[in-house]
């Protein structure tokens, strides 16, 4: 039987992620025992319940005590605090890494509270749900999905050992691995992720704003497209209002650009200009088809959702 890649792992906030990736990791035989800290006695209770942990605390100290591979599955923002709260317990030689859809934030706490003798490798796996708690992680979550890790421009030999060790822990859990830089990866996300949400929150919002249209009507005539929005707009709220604020200026750049384009297709739309609006649809149709070619997407009916998630 082949070693775990780490003897143990803590895990720092069980929710969707972070028990997504103690099943998966656990699944793959890539790590061995496991720890896990969460604020929330409900949250520690189903833990427990779920066998998902060896250990179960309050205390993040408690639970980084030892362990070869810590994992911050926090929202962005708490990430720093918890960081500072652990640096004196981590284990010398310990990875420490992130969940998190922001990481020149994440990048920047970690150089700034952990020790010099942690190897910290912030990383972003690229998968999710609207569901969220412990109850709604599953071991293939992350199966095919895209990993990005944003490592510290260091070339020493055991950092770079301890890039390629992360590296191949994610592969283990079925993941495919990519490297950049922070402030890329928060650009390109703000492009891919953080403006979709943004839109799905406003379009939402806007259906259920409307005096001309009750909330019952909405409910009732959504068509395909609301309905992908409002499973969007599910997300967990607390995570998603530390996105937009960790990763303001790479978002407020794309939002900028966005609403410039929205501006020349109202124009579009106004003016009768049907070719740019074919032109447009044409474009946009492309791109789908090289989503689904890279296996991130299907072309089943209805996107493959499943009726009863609808």
């Amino acid at each position: 039987m082949t070693a775990p890649l780490y003897d143990t792992m803590a895990v720092i906030g069980c929710g969707l992620i972070g028990s997504s990736v103690i099943r998966a990791a656990v699944a793959a035989g890539a790590v061995g025992r496991v720890t896990v800290a969460d604020p929330s006695a409900a949250v520690r209770e189903r833990v427990l319940a779920l066998g998902l942990a060896q250990s179960v605390t309050a205390d993040p100290a408690q639970a980084v005590a030892g362990a070869d591979l810590v994992v911050f599955a926090t929202p962005p923002l708490a990430i720093g605090p918890a960081a500072a709260l652990v640096a004196g317990a981590l284990k010398p030689g310990a990875t420490v890494t992130d969940v998190g859809s922001v990481k020149a934030a994440v990048a920047e706490a970690f150089a700034q509270v952990l020790p010099a003798n942690v190897f910290a490798i912030p990383g972003h796996p690229i998968a999710g749900s609207e569901d969220s708690g412990p109850d709604a992680g599953f071991a293939g979550l992350f199966h095919g999905r895209w990993t990005v890790l944003t490592p510290q421009a260091r070339d020493d030999a055991p950092y770079l050992a301890a890039v390629e060790r992360l590296t191949a822990f994610w592969r283990a859990m079925g993941a495919l691995v990519d490297v950049m830089d922070e402030k890329h990866h928060d650009l390109v996300l703000a492009v891919t992720s953080h403006l979709p949400h943004l839109i799905a929150y406003n379009i939402v919002g806007t259906a259920a704003d409307l005096e001309e249209v009750t909330q019952s009507e909405v409910i009732k005539y959504s068509a395909g497209g609301f309905r992908d929005f409002t499973r969007i707009a599910a997300s967990d709220p607390i995570m998603w209002r530390d996105v937009f604020l960790a990763n303001k200026d790479a978002v407020l750049e794309i939002l900028g650009r966005f609403t410039e384009d929205l501006q020349a297709l109202s124009r579009a739309i106004r003016w009768g200009e049907g070719d740019k609006l074919e032109e447009l649809f044409t474009r946009t149709r492309s791109i789908r088809r090289s989503v689904i070619e890279a296996g991130q997407e299907t072309a089943e009916p209805d996107f493959g959702r499943r009726h009863s998630e609808e």
